[in-house]
């Protein structure tokens, strides 16, 4: 294939991916009632984690924006659409890159590509169901006077709920691109273990960036993000 040819497949890639993305984004714009309901439910008492023995929490939200309610309606159809629309995105990218390799090379890659729509959700639901709603219960409790009320905002937490859901997704896809890695030969388990400091340090800095840079939140998203690269020496073949 020609520059050209290979220009001309990549626009395909990139206009099936983003007419999935947009219709599914359609399909969330037409159910706003239960997509907001499923992305308030971490405010609710009712929301599993609060259900533990010695836990009771519920947050009231405000809306200090008069068209604060309509952009996070299109933003949150958008973000969700591209969360089910991932494996279909994995798989046109996988389409498109799959011809450049040999067949060993393909074999590797294939696996890694398997693996990433898995790792995906998995990152989502580990966001969602615990990371949010712990970084939650300590901000909303947090206080350094008693006489400051926290009133909480719409957009203040879809932040935290994007940061904390969706970027955590895309984060566990860490182990794929060291299995890729690993199945080419250009990194192997025992560099990985002399590495296992630096990355502790790199992990703690990149939680620091994504969470809203306070201790207690930072090492929430930590713990998973290093057992991810503890998972990556794991799926190293050597």
């Amino acid at each position: 294939m020609s520059f050209w040819d290979h220009l001309e497949a990549l626009r395909g890639t990139l206009f099936r991916s983003v007419l999935a993305v947009a219709l599914l984004s359609v399909v969330f714009l037409c159910i706003p009632k239960p997509l907001f309901k499923a992305v308030l439910w971490p405010t609710q008492p009712d929301f599993p984690l609060y259900r533990l023995p010695g836990i009771h929490f519920s947050l009231d939200l405000i809306n200090i924006d008069l068209s604060a309610q309509f952009f996070t309606y299109m933003k949150v159809s958008v973000l969700c659409g591209l969360v089910l629309a991932f494996p279909f995105v994995i798989w046109e990218i996988w389409k498109f890159i799959a011809p450049a390799l040999y067949q060993q090379e393909k074999k590797a890659v294939g696996k890694a590509f398997s693996l990433s729509s898995g790792l995906f959700y998995l990152g989502v639901a580990v966001g969602y169901f615990v990371v949010l709603p712990v970084c939650l219960i300590f901000f909303a409790n947090f206080s350094v006077s008693d006489t400051i009320v926290n009133t909480i905002s719409l957009g203040s937490y879809m932040s935290l709920f994007t940061s904390m859901v969706f970027l955590i997704g895309f984060l566990f896809e860490f182990p794929t691109v060291i299995l890729v890695l690993s199945s080419l030969g250009i990194v192997n388990r025992k560099q990985l273990k002399k590495w296992r400091k630096y990355a502790f340090v790199v992990v703690l800095v990149l939680a620091a960036f994504i969470t809203p840079s306070d201790p207690f939140s930072m090492f929430v998203l930590a713990i998973p993000l290093y057992g991810l690269f503890e998972l990556s020496i794991l799926l190293c073949k050597k």
